[in-house]
């Protein structure tokens, strides 16, 4: 393989690789022999001096193949894969076997592996924050919080924020070589203290208390590099694979002291002559090298971690399609893991993991901390019973407060002690969770001597100081940590894990491989260039193109401002690029990987052959098309100019990015710019006519220097220097001083000399802005003023809760004291329960419902065989996903949908619910006996999906109106719709956050848990009688999980028919179902039946199965079914249990119900409704436009922003054009006029454009979900998207018209002044609705911004400003009768110029001019303004038909 080099590398070495090449097949017999030459290679490799000895080692490929001696560094990727297959060829098994050798080498020379010990004491963090409504962001409270902010910095009035104790007083110690879990209901602090013990608090926050590793404080060493923190959102660049993205994190984390600690081991081997094992020796060589593209760390990692079988898959992102969520969560966690970091601080990495999976993760953690004495602090948010056993000490944290820390033998003596008990079949740390909490404590009272009283978390932190446990650990914090005993070397002090030189080289090397796997983009802007260069060329044509008057001149100046625009906006679209991608960047840079200028060099380095190439295809294609100036010298220079101002304004936009931060933000900071830029750059407004206050802005705008230099390039040239009659210099002077341009030739080399200096300010600046400026922060959900004055009181300590004065009093508290008569229980304690059957009659149905069956017989579903499959050779055309699967769901039966992942469980309820947009479905499946209709099913059941899909800013309350609003039947008046959300808020346990804000899932606004019940909620309302739920538990932790299947159980039992898939149930969930449909892959059933009480029927199934192992005690029979039925155990015991069910009495027994309930019973008549939606159109279209209204009145950073920015322009326009509406003598004046209406319009019209497209894209996968649901048809819903534009695009029209037209000083008459605002609101209005054509009718808005940007470059070069119509050839005329903004200026200049009767110095009227130069006739404005019209409509219908026809969610 590569034996031949290695030999070449050990050749140096004495003789003994000549030796061994000639007596391979001598002595290949003996296998004593081999020993012996093994010996003797270790022998001369011991003879090494240190630093070659650390980077040999001896490699045994195969069983039949020779050692041979390698140079370490060499190690080839398939090498370093075997490698690591010998030490650890199945995770489970052999990764303690590998440790355990690994720790004997260590230990065999009496080295000690350091250790950490993290101690923190009495820690106070606070927070301030808004409260109750003050903290929605209206645009009312946006602008009170900008103005009150500006206040408070300038110490003028005291801050309106609440303070907030995140933690309280909390103290202890986390202990090396033992694993602590840390457990606490959601917001009890967690992540706060993980952040407070790992350094990495932000600076908002207000921190009191010490944190100490080893007895150092913080200041002393970097925290960063000595411990790691896993947080629990997956940031990750999409289009890098696993095994990259690992690779990048290994080197730059570096190797920390594994090379001195092996420079040690070998020093101490060599002096009492062991000789190690082959490989480990050659795996902790390979670790210890620095320096290296992957580190053998990184496969063992991917290994461990479970990963290698998509380690060279993409993560992916929204647009790529990558790996699953689980297996980015482990991205998350390898990433820090193979950085030579010793404590580990892991913030829920469990998320969207199934349970082995976890446990399997956890246990590869617990013996690499045991064994290699690391310290680890995890929080996990629902652990398993097994999962749960592998700890050493727990930390319970609740209301910021620790409730307990100790040995996790103790715990349940403590409360006990106390006098809660946790029942027989129940996870400890379900019970820990809920233990402290008002709804669930009751339950697990024990004394029932004693009457229950509410017990609190601050009266529990405060039994706990005096249970013995706490004593000791008082003990132990009060004696300080022996500083002699820590190693030094293990307290980093370096910032960065690896030299600035290795740091620039890994992150050359990252971008150059994003910019491979973004190449269809370059290509995608290269033949974007290349149309955009044709059409250009076609425009300006040299045969049409004349050298023989000032107006000819003309004609090439808009030419050459043309290709300087193109030429600068060329790297706009790489601002959303790297916006995207800063999310991560920020990530990186706090972990501390790499400065900011390590990141920002390649950035810009890696794209100057880009631009060369792009520029040069640009300019050899029209340069001598459009007929420039012939000479070669002049086409260089011009090739060399474009080239730096391209430079310049690339390094502009990322320092936008940088600086903006957030896409909206950046655009708009980033059209603000170009404004400025382009409007000072010297063709909109000639240099002669900028005001005196503005001249600055002239100088200092870098596109004045590019249009200076690059027309003084051309107008300087051969073909204009002959003179005019009637003159005394040449024509391109003339044409230059007409323009206001500086005639003389050294202007070009200041242009070049500007636009490199340019460049380089602004290179420099980007990495100052990445590396001062933070991410936004996150906004949490919001607080009431109730929850506040509760958690507050509960840390002050007051025993009784603060009573809330009476307009507080909201339903919730009012509930409770009527539902104190008796305890709520939880799912798992309502068989026999009189309690659970009171609560059902309690929660009454305020609304009648037919409780109906649903039954599918012989359902196949299969899709097109995907082509990665048919390139492995699989010769069918479809692939099955689901094979004749049978069962019936009825009325107040609970069934669970279970099977491992890929089992099919989604898609079986995709194809019954009628979900399913592709694909193709074979089957029988009827509703109560009659055939099922997708129409009329639409109306009497309902989805709530795996991914809760809500509109961001509407409240709770509001979200649930909304659904009931269009989904129950008009004859429900409001009144009774009213009680009923009421109820249906009741019954899920919402009345508390009713007011809160949606939020973005991950951003801001609900907890996923509150989101899940809202997702229930919205479904419930609309009074279904079937409900479909997928993985209703999904991301929650027990208490919330108890909660939403409390609710699951709530809705069973008011007589409705629910199926739930659910991946992962702990014991008391999975003892909630009635029912189970068991799925193996492949989509074939192996049981479907009644669970019996305590699984009793399904556990007798499989145990009467011969070879299938028996359930232990107290197992969660969920896992153990999945466990015993899996591809393996099937080999093993040599079943297919698919078979074996389909020759069952249970198969049978199914196939009998499934008749009996597909005929319709006696006198039922099948469902029938007049309409197809529940509610009339007008109904739909109010109810839309209602919610779109909220929308955008809480989104200031679209609406606020948006108006905001249109006043900053109107000021900035009104002073640079400054009166110039009523200047009209030479031609110049009406150009600078037309200039001013012309900027305004291109930039506040894309800048509209651009905004909306976020905000629709969002909304339409909300859209997706509503109109699935039978909500409403797509009409009434773009109704309301475009008519909610109208008032707030009015509202901006008449900002910018009044501001500007009295400004510039146009003819003040009521009819002129009309007109202006008419085309103004009009043109604003078309751009808008062009944005949510484009999102519409694209999969996605990033893609819609890349498709509008060639159509704003046509636009704006068929404007008729850049080249009049009149100058058109004959063959482009067409396309100025259909651009948009072309029509807009005719309106604009004949409503304000078209009937002015001045003369101009040239002697012809303006009305003259208007008409022979721009071919502007006054008669025609009423046309004008109805095609402008028209636009609006046009563009709007095609929003709402795009909407209407494609569907771009694939199911």
């Amino acid at each position: 393989m590569e034996s031949s080099e290695l030999r070449v590398g050990s050749g140096r070495i004495g003789s003994s690789s000549i030796w061994r090449s000639g007596a391979v097949d001598v002595f290949s017999g003996s296998s004593r022999r081999e020993d012996d030459e093994q010996e003797l290679q270790w022998a001369a490799i011991e003879k090494l001096p240190t630093y070659l000895r650390l980077t040999r080692g001896i490699l045994t490929e195969s069983q039949d193949q020779q050692p041979i001696q390698i140079d370490i560094n060499k190690l080839g990727p398939l090498q370093r894969k075997n490698l690591v297959e010998r030490l650890v060829k199945i995770a489970e098994e052999d990764n303690e076997k590998f440790l355990l050798k690994l720790r004997k080498r260590i230990d065999r020379v009496g080295l000690d592996i350091p250790t950490i010990e993290v101690r923190f004491e009495h820690l106070n963090v606070e927070a301030e924050a808004h409260v109750g409504s003050r903290a929605l962001p209206t645009i009312l409270n946006f602008s009170i919080n900008l103005f009150e902010g500006l206040l408070n910095y300038l110490h003028l009035i005291p801050s309106r924020k609440k303070p907030f104790t995140v933690l309280h007083d909390v103290s202890g110690i986390i202990k090396p070589k033992r694993m602590t879990l840390l457990l606490g209901p959601p917001s009890s602090g967690k992540t706060t203290l993980l952040l407070a013990l790992a350094g990495r608090l932000n600076k908002d926050l207000k921190f009191s208390g010490r944190v100490v590793y080893n007895g150092h404080e913080m200041e002393e060493f970097v925290p960063q590099r000595t411990s790691a923190y896993i947080s629990q959102t997956d940031l990750h660049i999409g289009e890098m694979t696993v095994r990259e993205t690992l690779a990048f994190s290994a080197r730059c984390q570096g190797i920390g002291t594994r090379y001195d600690m092996l420079a040690e081991l070998s020093r101490r081997e060599k002096a009492e002559n062991i000789k190690p094992d082959p490989d480990l020796d050659i795996y902790m060589k390979a670790a210890a090298l620095e320096g290296q593209e992957t580190n053998v760390v990184t496969d063992y990692i991917i290994k461990i971690l479970g990963l290698d079988a998509c380690a060279d898959t993409m993560v992916g992102d929204d647009m790529i399609r990558g790996i699953s969520g689980g297996q980015k969560k482990r991205v998350t966690t390898g990433e820090m893991l193979v950085g030579p970091e010793r404590a580990l601080f892991m913030d829920e990495i469990s998320t969207g993991l199934d349970s082995s999976t976890t446990f399997q993760m956890i246990n590869s953690l617990r013996q690499s901390i045991h064994i290699l004495n690391g310290t680890a602090l995890i929080s996990l948010l629902q652990p398993a019973p097994e999962t749960y056993e592998l700890f050493d000490d727990i930390i319970l944290l609740s209301d910021g407060q620790i409730v307990y820390q100790g040995p996790r033998e103790n715990v349940l003596e403590f409360f006990e002690h106390i006098g809660f008990k946790c029942p027989e079949r129940k996870g400890v740390a379900d019970f820990l969770q809920e233990v402290t909490s008002r709804k669930d404590q009751e339950q697990y009272w024990a004394n029932k001597d004693e009457s229950y009283t509410f017990i609190t978390v601050r009266e529990f932190a405060e039994a706990f100081q005096s249970f013995h446990i706490a004593r000791k650990l008082g003990d132990e914090l009060a004696t300080p940590f022996d500083t002699s005993k820590g190693h030094p070397a293990v307290l980093t002090k370096n910032k960065y894990g690896v030299s600035k030189k290795e740091l620039l080289k890994a992150c050359v090397s990252r971008e150059f491989l994003l910019m491979k796997r973004n190449s269809f983009v370059y290509i995608f802007k290269m033949w974007q260039l290349i149309f955009t260069g044709i059409v250009t060329m076609t425009l300006f044509l040299r045969t049409e193109m004349h050298r023989n008057t000032e107006t000819d001149g003309g004609i090439y100046m808009g030419a050459l401002f043309f290709i300087l625009i193109v030429i600068m906006f060329n790297g706009y679209s790489e601002l959303s690029m790297f916006i995207m991608k800063l999310p991560v960047f920020y990530k990186q840079r706090d972990l501390l990987f790499f400065p900011a200028w390590a990141y920002s060099l390649p950035t810009w380095i890696l794209k100057i052959p880009i631009t060369f190439l792009e520029v040069g295809i640009w300019v050899v294609f029209t340069y001598y098309v459009i007929g420039f100036d012939p000479s070669f010298e002049r086409f260089i220079k011009q090739y060399f100019l474009l080239v730096c101002i391209n430079q310049m304004a690339s390094a502009l936009f990322r320092f936008i990015g940088a600086v903006g931060r957030n896409i909206i933000v950046a655009n708009t900071a980033g059209s603000f710019a170009l404004i400025v830029v382009l409007v000072m750059g010297g063709f909109i407004l000639s240099r002669v006519d900028v005001k005196k206050w503005w001249l600055w802005g002239y100088w200092v705008s870098p596109m004045m220097y590019g249009q200076n230099a690059i027309a003084v390039n051309e107008f300087l040239g051969n073909s204009w220097s002959h003179v005019p009659p009637d003159s005394t210099e040449p024509l391109g002077v003339q044409i230059l001083k007409s323009r206001g341009i500086f005639p003389e030739a050294y202007w070009y080399w200041i242009g070049v000399g500007a636009s490199i200096a340019y460049m380089l300010l602004f290179n420099f600046l980007f990495p100052l802005a990445l590396h001062y400026l933070d991410s936004y922060d996150k906004p949490q959900a919001l607080i009431s003023e109730e929850a506040l004055a509760e958690r507050n009181a509960a840390t002050a300590g007051n025993r009784q809760i603060i009573e809330l004065s009476p307009e507080y009093e909201c339903s919730s508290a009012k509930g409770n004291r009527s539902r104190k008569s008796f305890p709520s229980t939880t799912a798992s304690a309502r068989v026999g329960s009189i309690s659970a059957a009171d609560h059902s009659r309690k929660h009454g149905m305020v609304l009648p419902f037919t409780p109906l069956s649903i039954t599918f017989d012989e359902i196949r579903y299969e899709v097109d065989m995907p082509q990665e499959m048919k390139a492995k050779g699989v010769l069918e055309d479809r692939l099955e996903l689901l094979t004749s699967v049978n069962g019936a769901f009825r009325p107040g039966v609970l069934t669970a949908l279970m099977g491992i992942s890929g089992a099919g469980k989604t898609t079986l309820m995709d194809v019954l619910s009628g979900r399913k947009t592709t694909g193709y479905i074979q089957g029988r499946i009827t509703i109560s006996g009659y055939p099922k209709k997708q129409e009329t099913f639409a109306r009497i059941s309902g989805y709530c999906e795996q991914t809760d899909i809500h509109s961001p800013h509407v409240t709770v309350y509001e979200s649930m109106v909304y659904s009931a609003w269009l989904r129950l039947p008009p004859e429900v008046d409001s009144a009774t719709r009213k009680m009923f959300i009421e109820e249906v808020m009741e019954l899920i346990e919402l009345t508390s956050i009713r007011e809160a804000l949606v939020g973005l899932p991950g951003v801001n606004g609900l907890s996923t848990e509150q989101r899940k019940r809202l997702t229930i909620a919205v479904e419930l309302v609309a009074n279904p009688s079937i409900i479909f739920m997928d993985e209703p538990t999904s991301g929650l932790d027990a208490r919330a999980a108890a909660i939403v299947m409390r609710t699951v159980r709530n809705t069973v039992d008011t007589g409705r028919t629910v199926v739930c898939t659910i991946h992962q149930p702990s014991i008391d969930i999975f003892d909630a179902f009635d029912e189970l449909l068991l799925l193996k892959r492949g989509g074939e059933e192996i049981y479907v039946g009644p669970l019996g009480q305590h699984c009793s029927n399904l556990i007798n199934y499989f145990e009467g199965i011969n070879g299938v192992p028996k359930i232990k005690n107290s197992y969660n029979p969920a896992t153990w079914m999945l466990e015993v039925t899996s591809e393996a155990q099937e080999e093993a015991i040599g079943v297919n249990f698919a078979d074996l069910y389909k020759n069952s009495d249970l198969y049978r027994r199914n196939k009998a119900l499934i008749k009996e309930l597909s005929t319709p019973p006696e006198g039922s008549k099948d469902l029938f409704f007049t309409t197809q939606h529940s509610q009339s159109f007008l109904t739909q279209c109010m109810a839309c436009l209602w919610k779109q209204h909220l929308s955008y009145w809480r989104n200031p950073p679209y609406s606020a922003v948006r108006l905001l920015f249109t006043t900053v322009i109107a000021f900035l326009f009104g002073t640079i054009f400054w009166n110039i509406g009523s200047k009209r003598e030479r031609r110049q004046d009406l150009f600078n006029a037309m200039g001013s209406m012309y900027a305004a319009v291109l930039f506040i019209g894309v800048q509209n454009a651009t905004s909306v497209q976020p905000v629709v894209a969002i909304e339409r996968t909300v859209f997706y979900r509503e109109r699935a649901a039978g909500m409403y048809s797509a009409l009434p819903y773009a109704f309301g998207q475009v008519a909610v534009e109208i008032p707030y695009i009015l509202i901006q029209s008449l900002v910018y018209g009044v501001i500007v037209y009295t400004m510039i000083g146009f003819e003040m008459t009521p009819a002129k002044f009309f007109w202006y605002l008419f085309f103004m609101f009009f043109t604003l209005l078309y751009f808008t609705f062009f944005g949510m054509m484009l999102v519409g009718a694209t999969p996605n808005h990033n893609v819609a911004a890349i498709v509008s940007f060639g159509f704003y470059l046509l636009w704006n070069l068929f404007s008729g400003f850049v080249i009049p119509r009149t100058r058109m050839p004959i063959w482009w005329r067409w396309f100025f009768w259909i651009c948009p903004i072309s029509w807009t200026l005719y309106g604009l200049v004949t409503t304000q110029f078209g009937n002015v009767k001045e003369r101009m110095e040239t002697g012809e009227t303006v009305e003259e001019f208007v008409m022979t130069y721009f071919g502007y006739r006054d008669d025609f404005k009423g046309v004008a303004a109805a095609v402008v019209v028209s636009f609006s409509l046009i563009f709007g219908f095609t929003f709402a038909f795009s909407i209407k026809a494609f569907n771009f969610q694939k199911r």
